[in-house]
Order: structure tokens, then sequence, then C-alpha cells
């Protein structure tokens, strides 16, 4: 049985949020597909395991302060759905 899908959101800096609109532009999809697709993509060429994606997410400055504000956020209502962006 396949999972469900999970709406997550995701803040880009302004120079990859302006990649993305470019890319997506250029192959005629919505930014949020786009997105989605990347994600998934490099989720499943990651070599994932516990002790690497820790030290990949302690190696990015305010990661888990922007997680916890992330999460704040979606509890507070004010999240957008990927393919709303």
């Amino acid at each position: 049985m396949a999972r469900p899908q999970t709406r997550i959101s995701v803040t880009l800096e302004a120079e990859y949020a302006e990649k993305l609109a470019i890319l997506a532009e250029r192959v005629r999809i919505r930014g949020g597909t786009l997105a989605s697709f990347l994600l998934s993509n490099a989720i499943d060429e990651a070599a994932i395991d516990f002790y690497s994606t820790v030290e990949i997410l302690d190696g990015i400055p305010g990661a888990f302060e922007r997680a916890e504000f992330g999460i704040e956020e979606i509890r507070a209502g004010r999240g957008i759905a990927v393919d709303d962006l």
C-alpha cells in the first residue's frame, strides 16, 4: 500500500528561489511541483544513514532554529502548500 503524500513547507534563500523559478518557467511546470520532484530525487539519491544525516544538518547554520520556527508556523496555520508557492 502506498504511503499518503505529506505536505511540508520549505523556505529557500532568494538565490535558490530565483533559480527554481527560472527552471520551472523553462520546463513549463509550477515551481512547487518542480521543487517537490527535485527534493524527492535528491532524497532518493542520498545515501541516508542516521549519522551522516545528523552531520549534514549540524553543518547548516541555524537549521534547528528554522525547523522549530517552521513547526510553529504550521501549528499556527500559517503554512503554505508547496503547490501554492
